[in-house]
Order: structure tokens, then C-alpha cells, then sequence
């Protein structure tokens, strides 16, 4: 190859990679079904035309990205079970996981695009790529696989867990200075290994408030369309979940919906609320007890994980707060926060009265919230979750410790 050819194809790389990392970043704020060809490309100076020349169509450059982040996700994996023992895993994989979100942080290499839309994803790579997230599933539970002590169904729960709460950190950790990623991603392993504190107390009380508010969800009044419609964002993401859908799985008309819901565009923004509302009154109701902080919390989580695989459930996912207006996100996302607060209340709570061993609050209140947020998906990922096992296959690791039989 001639050095004119060489340089050309240099710039032709280094161009792609900027294009991925601005799309990646688009589709993570925007959607993916919210974000243009020409949206990426006024992102990296060039016209809608020229970025066809990389990517032909929008479902090509976002498969170019789920592709990319597969594959760095992956290698931090297959490095991380390497490792002889469970636990060096799981602190390697924390420890390469998030120096690599720390060089996306630099600039020092392309953003990671998330998952939360895959399964709604239209194009023919879409079987593909739901083959390689799978596949990327199965070598992240060869980190915590442990053959001597944990059975199938054990081990595919907690990789759920892990994985779940590794990649919602990739949100929360931009609330750090990126020179902090590596003392926050070694408070993370040690929480997950170690847990929240005495391995054998977790026995959460049962409070039953968190749909209490909700009114039927077979009878189609709003609480159902909200319902209907946050199975479907959850599904398929905001822009799949139609009017048409969200009112053909209730079997009614569309000027149905329309009666109860003023328009598409709130959609987001109500099912929110609807979820920060049995968030608030679970958080309520455990805050009342006149127990331990440890007792609050693990009478909170247990309710918010029934709540998820219930009839009432489940909550919004949420990585749909891309999805919502404009106008709405940023409150959205305040209200999300104070949730989260209350969450780390209770945990130095915990730690002041001993119940919780000494632990970063902050960072345990968003591991807290990844693994509630993913619990509507156990089934999926641990075939014969029910409601009478989901505690004490999901929840307990997180109190007890990821290892821990």
C-alpha cells in the first residue's frame, strides 16, 4: 500500500471511530429511534451525503455501535475471567470496567451506546446482535460462576445482578471526577463481594404498599394505559410503543387512549410518575418501621423486586428517560435523584446504627437502584424466577454478597 493509500485509510478510521462515538452518545440522549443520520452528522461536521459514505443507513451505524460496545465489554470480560478465583474476577473486571469508562471520559476512546434498546431494534443485523449480547451475558457469568457452591439458577440470577448494576454505573459514574473511576469501581467490587453486612440476617418484611395506588390494570381507565404503556417502552423502547400498540394490547380503540391521556408526548413523564409514585410510598412504608436501617432497606428492596414481576409491575426503565421530553427530563431526572437520596439515607442510616457495615452510601444507593431496575427482567435471564423465589435469588446476594451460597 502506498503512503498516500495508508494515510487515506488512517483518516478513514479515525473519522469512523469519531462518527461511532457521536452516535453512540446521540443515541444514548436521544434514542435511538430519536436520533438522524443528519443529527450524527452535524455532530461531526459533515453532510447527511458524506456520513452515508461510513454508514448507509441509521440501523448500520447503530448495529456499527452495539457491535463496538459489545466487543469492549467482552474483552474486559474475557481478561477478568482469566482470573483463578470468583472474587479476583469480579475486582478485576470492576477494575478494568471502569478504567475504560474513565478513557471514554478523556476522550481517549469511543463512547459505549447502551443496551436499553436492542430488543427493539429493527434492522436484519437484529438477531445477530441479540445472539452476541447473550453470548456476552455467558462470559460475564463465567466471572461469577461457582460450580462448588451455586447452582445454575443461582448463578444466572446474580450475573443478572452484575451485569445489570454494571451497566447502569455507566450513567451514575459521570457524577465523578474521571480521576475517582478507579477508587469508585473498587468501592463497587467490595460492595458486590462483600455485601451490605451480616450474611445471615436477611429476612425482609414483607410491607405490600408498593401498588396500592394503582388502580386496575385489566380495566382500561388511565392507571391501565399507563401500565400497558410502560410494559411496551420497556419492550420495545418509547417509539414502539405506538398508540396503536399500547391500545391493541388493551383492546381498545385509540380515541380511547386519547380520552385518558392528553397526548403521546407526556407519555414518558406520566409513566415515570407512575413508577416514582410506588417507589415513594415502598420508601415510606420502610421508613416507618421502627427497626434498623437495615431493616428498612431490605423491606424496600425485597417489595420494589415483588413489585417488578408482579401483576401491578413493572416500574419504567430508566434509561426511557432519553425518551422523554425535553421540557420534562430535567425534573424527571431530579426526581429520580431524591429517590436515590432517600436510598443512601437509609443506608448511612444502616452504617450509623450498625446494622450496615461501613460503606459509600452514594455508590450503594445506585447499586440499590440498577438491581431494582433490572428485576423485571430476571425470568428472562434465570429461567423459574417467580415471585416466591425473586428475593431470595436476586435480593439477597445484594445484602449477603455475590458469592455467597
Amino acid at each position: 500500500m502506498s503512503s498516500a493509500a495508508a494515510r487515506q485509510t488512517r483518516r478513514f478510521a479515525r473519522k469512523r471511530e469519531e462518527i461511532l462515538d457521536a452516535a453512540a452518545r446521540l443515541f444514548n440522549t436521544k434514542s435511538l429511534k430519536g436520533t438522524t443520520l443528519a443529527d450524527v452528522a452535524q455532530s461531526v461536521d459533515l453532510i447527511t451525503t458524506s456520513l452515508t459514505y461510513y454508514y448507509r443507513r441509521k440501523e448500520d451505524l447503530a448495529a456499527a455501535c452495539y457491535d463496538q460496545t459489545l466487543a469492549a465489554i467482552g474483552a474486559v470480560a474475557d481478561e477478568a475471567a482469566a482470573q483463578a478465583a470468583p472474587e479476583a474476577r469480579v475486582r478485576a473486571f470492576c477494575d478494568r470496567y471502569f478504567a475504560m469508562l474513565s478513557d471514554i471520559a478523556r476522550g481517549e476512546r469511543p463512547e459505549l451506546v447502551n443496551f436499553y434498546e436492542l430488543r427493539a431494534f429493527a434492522g436484519p443485523q437484529r438477531e445477530p446482535l441479540f445472539n452476541c449480547y447473550v453470548d456476552l451475558f455467558k462470559r460475564m457469568r463465567r466471572i461469577v460462576r461457582d460450580d462448588a457452591r451455586l447452582s445454575r439458577q443461582q448463578v444466572n440470577a446474580r450475573t443478572h445482578l452484575f451485569f445489570s448494576v454494571i451497566l447502569w454505573a455507566r450513567t451514575w459514574v459521570r457524577q465523578y471526577e474521571d480521576e475517582d473511576y478507579a477508587r469508585v469501581g473498587a468501592r463497587l467490587a467490595d460492595l458486590l463481594l462483600h455485601g451490605l453486612g451480616d450474611k445471615t440476617a436477611f429476612a425482609p418484611r414483607l410491607l405490600g404498599v408498593a401498588g396500592q395506588g394503582a388502580a386496575s390494570v385489566s380495566e382500561p381507565g388511565p392507571d391501565a394505559f399507563l401500565h400497558a404503556a410502560t410494559l411496551l417502552i420497556n419492550e420495545q423502547g418509547y417509539h414502539g410503543a405506538s398508540v396503536e400498540k399500547i391500545s391493541a394490547r388493551l383492546n381498545v380503540t385509540k380515541g380511547s387512549f386519547y380520552h385518558h391521556l392528553e397526548a403521546k408526548d407526556d407519555l414518558v413523564a406520566e409513566c415515570f410518575e407512575r413508577s416514582f409514585a410506588a417507589i415513594r410510598r415502598t420508601q415510606h412504608a420502610a421508613m416507618a418501621l421502627d427497626a434498623s436501617g437495615w431493616t428498612r432497606l431490605s423491606a424496600a428492596v425485597a417489595e420494589l423486586v415483588l413489585f417488578q414481576l408482579s401483576e401491578e409491575g413493572p416500574l419504567l426503565h430508566y434509561m426511557a428517560l432519553a425518551a422523554a421530553p425535553d421540557s420534562m427530563r430535567e425534573g424527571l431526572a431530579a426526581n429520580m435523584q431524591r429517590l436515590t437520596n432517600r436510598f443512601a439515607g437509609m443506608i448511612a442510616d444502616g452504617v450509623a446504627d450498625g446494622s450496615v457495615r461501613p460503606v459509600d452510601p452514594a455508590i450503594a444507593a445506585q447499586v440499590v437502584n440498577g438491581m431494582v431496575n433490572a428485576a423485571a427482567d430476571l425470568a428472562r435471564w434465570a429461567p423459574g424466577a417467580t415471585l416466591a423465589n425473586a428475593v431470595d435469588l436476586y435480593a439477597r446476594p445484594l445484602f449477603a454478597g455475590l458469592l455467597e451460597p
